[in-house]
């Protein structure tokens, strides 16, 4: 295999160009505005009475340590442009010398992918505009229209999400999965962990569409089916949401098992209805009652103050007039696998190929390109 090309003076050009989305970013993150509220926050939290008041406490520390890590992360990228420049210089000395270094030039290009990769994701972050976006997410999945097939197709979307989740390093606990009657899911509640979780997940929120040859049918029709996918902020602390005991319908019932691989198997799982709103929470994967219904009464709470911030919006919305509504069985995406390969989102036309990458996964350039869609980007 031939080395390859020295990169000298074009990746010079292009780490100048990196270097400037790097400034221009500093300028609309206000980086400063975060330094100066680290040092604010760093005074706070080095007060000896700081846990005199805990809840106060664990908000300073939260606080302190998302802005760290964004103020940190930052100047780690401005050392990586001047460490990628630097390299790049080498190459081209040594090349300009009529020595090429192979080690160099691989070097330098690893550098720059991953340079490119991480500047990608600073501006991305630039979009989250939500109160709640950089918050986890509790996740449900429904099987829609389609029969088995939907209900396997719900296990497949679960499945997806969970892989997405490791693929950035986050955390996925399934707190309920309820078995379809021949195979797949009925649905599921999970909770996914990172920062930013919610603001990436709500760009899936919607009906997707699964087109596939059915392994299901003994004649092996195609077949369309159908799941949702829907997303609430985890709000840790929900002690000011209000919620009435006397409004609840709490069943307690043995865990069938469902969804074995899914969830802890338990003899005290929790189903808790809030009646004036007809929203169910299940918890299963806690081992005890106490426990289960403590995390559905923690899940609920979360679910209602999404509702109400959703309510008023809606209300500041219809002041600007009607709006088209983003009905139900309105899919956002449909996974094609037969008789051709294609997954296409139908709210940005961003679309692939590679159907097994994003059942495995890959769906940060549909998430990117809604987040833009939405930002108006």
């Amino acid at each position: 295999m031939a080395p390859p090309e020295p990169p000298g003076g074009d990746a010079a050009a292009e780490i100048d160009a990196l270097a400037k989305r790097v400034a221009d970013a500093e300028g609309y993150l206000d980086i400063a505005s975060l330094r100066t509220r680290k040092g604010e926050l760093e005074q706070e939290a080095a007060r000896p009475d700081l846990w005199d008041d805990q809840d106060r406490a664990r908000e300073v520390t939260t606080q302190l340590g998302r802005v760290a890590d964004d103020v940190d992360r930052f100047d780690a990228l401005v050392g990586a442009v001047e460490e990628a420049r630097v390299l790049a210089e080498l190459v081209e000395e040594a090349a300009a010398g009529g020595t090429p270094d192979e080690g160099l030039a691989k070097e330098l290009a690893g550098s720059m992918d991953a340079l490119r990769a991480r500047v990608g994701q600073l501006e991305l972050e630039s979009l989250f505009s939500g109160e709640y976006d950089d918050r986890d997410a509790v996740c449900e999945v429904h099987a829609g229209a389609g029969g088995t097939d939907a209900q396997d197709w719900t296990e497949m979307l679960l499945r997806m999400y969970q892989r997405w989740a490791e693929r950035r390093g986050f955390t996925v606990e399934v707190d309920e999965a309820t078995p379809g009657q021949e195979a797949g899911l009925l649905s599921a509640t999970f909770i996914v962990r990172g920062r930013h979780a919610y603001g990436l997940l709500a760009t899936e929120r919607g009906v997707h569409r699964l087109v596939r040859m059915s392994p299901f049918d003994s004649q092996h029709r195609r077949q369309t089916s159908f799941a949702s996918f829907d997303v609430t902020p985890f709000l840790e602390d929900v002690s000011d949401v209000e919620i009435d005991e006397k409004e609840l319908r709490i069943d307690t019932y043995r865990s069938s098992g469902a969804g074995g691989q899914h969830v802890n198997k338990t003899d005290s799982a929790v189903r808790i209805t809030h009646e004036p709103t007809g929203i169910v929470v299940a918890v299963q994967n806690e081992r005890s009652q106490h426990q289960n219904k403590a995390k559905a009464m923690q899940i609920l709470a979360a679910k209602l103050a999404e509702r109400a911030r959703a309510e008023r919006q809606a209300e500041l919305e219809s002041l600007g007039g009607e709006r088209a509504e983003n009905a139900w069985g309105n899919q956002i995406r449909s996974y094609v696998l037969a008789p051709y390969q294609l997954v296409k989102d139908l709210r940005t036309g961003v679309e692939t190929g590679n159907v097994d990458s994003v059942l495995d996964g890959d769906l940060d350039p549909f998430m990117e390109a809604e987040l833009r869609r939405l930002r108006g980007g």
